[in-house]
């Protein structure tokens, strides 16, 4: 095999992480529309969570990004 096709291979695998941090977005913020819809008074508690849990979520994609970056162009 190839080093270039293996770079790619690699880079591919390394986004896979991706999925798993669409999903857990998405769960995040269903789950804070599901709680300010059953108890509106909670929003203000709420939402500052939400957002640190999207931010620890999505630092997980930037990492993947990041290696998957590196396999390619080092």
């Amino acid at each position: 095999m190839e080093i270039e096709a293996a770079r790619m291979i690699g880079a591919g695998i390394a986004t896979i992480a991706l999925f798993g941090v669409g999903t857990g977005i998405g769960h995040i913020f269903s789950t804070l529309i599901s709680t300010v819809g059953r108890n509106p008074s909670v929003q203000q508690r709420v939402f500052p969570y939400a957002i640190v849990g999207f931010a620890l979520v999505e630092a997980v994609a930037l990492y993947a990004l990041l290696i998957a970056f590196l396999i390619l162009f080092l």
